[in-house]
C-alpha cells in the first residue's frame, strides 16, 4: 500500500470538514463547534462559519430529539457542573492499572509485575488525560493497518529493535507497518497462508482467535481480510507502546500477559490461539500456560506455536541455543499437549499446529485414568483476578455445532440452545436481536456517521448478549464487547459463539488499554448497574481517558441516572444532548449522546 500522499492528506482534511460541519448542526444550537484533530482548526472553523447556513442540509449528526416534552424540558435545566482540569503532560499515555512505576514494586516471578495492579482509591487521578501535541485522527481502515501518525504514539524504539523483522518503520510524519513479524519477516499474509494449509481459516469455520504476546498485532491485522477477528494482547513492557500501535492501526488489542492470574476470557471461547515467538515458557510450571490456553480454546480449536523450540534439530544453530535445552523444552510441550488431548496436525519449518479434541468425553476418561488434576470450581467462567492453577478445566458439555461465520452471528448460540445461560431462552435471544436492530437504526438517524468507517474501534461497556455489536456489524469496524464482572448473567461465552470478541471487566477499575484508543463508546444500563458499587465520576473519567478526541459516546439508561451523568460530563469538555427513546417520550429510558472535544496537552482552549 502506497505511503499517504499530499492528496490523501487533503482528502482527510475534506472528510474532517464534512464531519465537523455535520456536528455543527447540533453544536450551532448549543453555541459551540468542533475543532479538527488534523491540526487544521482555524481553516476548518472558517469553513464551518461559511457553511453555517448549510446545517440543515448536512445533518450528519442531528442530536435533536424527535419528540417534544420531558427531554427538552430537562435539557433546559442547567446547574453548575464541577470542572475537571487536565492532568499533567506526563500522564499523556497513562495506564492506571499497568503503571510502570507501580509495576516495579511487585515480584517479577511469573510476570506478576506485568499484570494488573490498580491504584488504591486515594491515588486515583481525578483529572482528564490530555492528548499529545499534534494529535490527529487516525487514518481510516484499511489505510490505518499500514500507517499510524507519528504524533499519536511518538515512540521510535521498536523501529530500531525490530528493524530487520519488518515490524515497524519510521517515515517522516508517520509510522509504516510492512506487515512483518519476528517469525514472519516476509509478511503476515504469507505466514497466514502457511497456517491456512492446515487450519480452515478461509471458510468461516475459524472466526475468533487469541494472539498471545502479539507485538504490534500484524497477525491480527492481516487476518481481518479473511474474516477472522483476533483478540491480541501483550504486556506494557520494554517494547514501548506495542498495544497502543495495534489500536492506532484499528486492530483489537488489550494490555495483558500470561502470568499468575487467569485471562479475562470465558472457557471454550476461541477457535484458534497463536504464539509467534512470544517468549512464553509453555512447558514450565507443569504446563500451566498451555492449560490456560486449553481452558479458553473451544473443542476442535487450534493452537499454533511458531519459533523456538519447534523443530529444534534443524534450527538450534540459528537460534544460538544449546540443543539439549531446546529438546527438553519441546518434550515438555509435547507431554502437556498429550495430557490435554491435543492432536498434532503439522510441524513444518518452525511452525507446529495442534488441534483440541472434539471428543471431550473420551478425553476426560483418559485424563481421569492418568490421574489428571481437575479444577474444582463450579463456575468455569469465574476468572476475574482468580489465580491460575495447574489443573484442567472441564469443558462444559454443550451439544450443537457452531455455524460458520457470518451465519453464526444470528444463529442461536449452542449455550443458549442448551439452556446453559439461566434466564435466556431462544425466544429471549431473538427478541434481544430485534430490539437492538431497532436501537441501532435509531442511533443511525441521530448519527449518520456510524456505518461510514468514521468509527473503527468501538466499545460496548455492558454488552449483554452482544446484540448491539451484531446489529452494527461491518467490515469497517469492530466492537470490544465488555461483560461487567457484576453483571447478573455471564454472557461472554455466548458473544464468542456469535463470532464476536469481548472481555470481562470491573468498571470500578481502569480498563487495560492506553488512552485515546476507542472512536465510539456505547453504554446500556451500565450506570444503573454500578450506581451502588463505585463512583459514577470515576467511570466517566475512564471513558474520557480511553476515548479519542472527537470520539462519540452513546449512553442509554434511566432518565434520572442520565441527568446525573449529564451534569458530571458538563465539566469534562464533552458536548452532549439527551434524546428520547425511539418509542416516544413516555418511555423512562433515554439516550445521552456526546462528542468529546478536541484538545491537547498545554492548550487552554478546546474545540468549543
Amino acid at each position: 500500500m502506497a505511503k499517504p500522499s499530499a492528496a490523501d492528506n487533503r482528502t482527510r482534511s475534506s472528510v474532517q470538514v464534512f464531519i465537523v460541519v455535520g456536528l455543527c448542526c447540533f453544536f450551532y444550537i448549543l453555541g459551540a463547534w468542533q475543532r479538527s484533530g488534523f491540526g487544521k482548526g482555524d481553516s476548518i472553523a472558517l469553513e464551518i462559519t461559511k457553511k453555517g447556513e448549510e446545517c440543515d442540509t448536512v445533518p450528519n449528526l442531528s442530536f435533536d430529539s424527535h419528540h417534544a416534552g420531558e427531554v427538552s424540558r430537562i435539557d433546559e435545566v442547567d446547574s453548575e457542573a464541577k470542572k475537571f482540569e487536565p492532568c499533567a503532560a506526563r500522564y499523556t499515555d497513562y495506564t492506571p492499572c499497568q503503571d510502570q512505576q507501580r509495576a516495579m514494586t511487585f515480584p517479577r516471578e511469573n510476570m506478576n509485575y506485568r499484570e494488573r495492579h490498580c491504584p488504591p482509591e486515594g491515588e486515583k487521578l481525578h483529572c482528564m488525560i490530555p492528548a499529545p501535541k499534534g494529535y490527529v485522527t487516525p487514518f481510516p481502515w484499511p489505510k490505518s493497518r499500514d500507517y499510524v501518525p507519528y504524533a499519536n504514539a511518538p515512540y521510535k524504539s521498536l523501529t530500531v529493535e525490530k528493524a530487520i523483522q519488518n515490524w515497524i518503520q519510521y517515515e517522516g510524519s508517520v509510522f509504516r507497518f510492512p506487515g512483518g513479524g519476528t517469525q514472519f519477516p516476509q509478511g503476515a499474509d504469507k505466514y497466514i497462508d502457511q497456517l491456512a494449509s492446515v487450519i480452515p481459516i478461509n471458510d468461516g469455520t475459524v472466526r475468533t482467535a487469541l494472539d498471545t504476546g502479539c507485538g504490534v498485532a500484524s497477525w491480527g491485522a492481516y487476518l481481518w481480510s479473511r474474516n477472522v477477528i483476533a483478540m491480541s494482547f501483550a504486556p506494557r513492557d520494554s517494547h514501548e507502546a506495542q498495544v497502543q500501535f495495534a489500536l492506532e492501526r484499528g486492530v483489537p488489542a488489550v494490555i495483558g500477559v500470561l502470568g499468575t492470574i487467569k485471562t479475562p476470557y470465558p472457557s471454550a471461547a476461541f477457535d484458534m490461539a497463536h504464539c509467534s515467538r512470544c517468549l512464553i515458557p509453555w512447558g514450565a510450571n507443569d504446563g500451566i500456560y498451555m492449560i490456560e490456553v486449553d481452558r479458553v480454546l473451544r473443542p476442535g480449536g487450534y493452537w499454533v506455536l511458531s519459533g523456538p523450540p519447534i523443530n529444534w534439530k534443524a534450527n538450534y544453530r540459528n537460534w544460538q541455543r544449546p540443543k539439549e535445552e531446546l529438546e527438553e523444552e519441546q518434550r515438555k510441550i509435547e507431554d502437556v499437549a498429550k495430557l490435554l488431548c491435543w492432536e498434532k496436525k503439522s510441524e513444518e519449518a518452525e511452525i507446529a499446529i495442534w488441534q483440541k479434541t472434539m471428543d471431550t468425553e473420551s478425553c476426560r476418561s483418559r485424563q481421569e485414568e492418568s490421574g489428571v488434576n481437575f479444577c474444582e470450581t463450579t463456575d468455569v467462567n469465574d476468572v476475574w483476578y482468580k489465580k491460575m492453577e495447574a489443573c484442567v478445566t472441564r469443558t462444559p458439555k454443550v451439544s450443537g455445532e457452531l455455524k460458520p461465520f457470518p451465519e453464526r452471528l444470528f444463529a442461536t448460540p449452542p449455550r443458549i440452545a442448551n439452556g446453559a445461560v439461566p434466564g435466556v431462552s431462544v425466544e429471549t435471544f431473538v427478541e434481544d436481536n430485534n430490539k437492538w436492530k431497532r436501537h441501532v437504526n435509531a442511533y443511525k438517524k441521530i448519527n449518520s456517521l456510524l456505518d461510514t468507517g468514521r468509527y473503527r474501534n468501538i466499545m460496548d461497556m455492558n454488552a449483554g448478549l452482544g446484540s448491539f455489536a451484531a446489529a452494527i456489524q461491518s467490515p469497517k469496524l469492530w466492537v470490544m464487547n465488555v461483560v461487567p464482572t457484576i453483571a447478573e448473567k455471564s454472557t461472554l461465552g455466548v458473544i464468542y459463539e456469535r463470532g464476536l470478541i469481548g472481555i470481562y471487566h470491573d468498571w470500578c477499575e481502569a480498563f487495560s488499554t492506553y488512552p485515546r484508543t476507542y472512536d465510539l463508546i456505547h453504554s446500556d444500563g451500565l450506570f444503573s448497574l454500578y450506581k451502588d458499587n463505585c463512583n459514577i465520576e470515576d467511570i466517566l473519567l475512564e471513558m474520557d481517558r480511553i476515548l479519542r478526541p472527537e470520539g462519540a459516546v452513546i449512553i442509554r439508561d434511566e432518565v434520572d441516572i442520565l441527568i446525573k451523568v449529564k451534569k458530571i460530563v458538563g465539566g469534562m469538555r464533552w458536548n452532549t444532548k439527551m434524546v428520547d427513546h425511539e418509542d416516544g417520550p413516555l418511555v423512562p429510558e433515554k439516550v445521552l449522546i456526546a462528542v468529546k472535544q478536541y484538545w491537547v496537552v498545554g492548550s487552554n482552549s478546546t474545540s468549543s
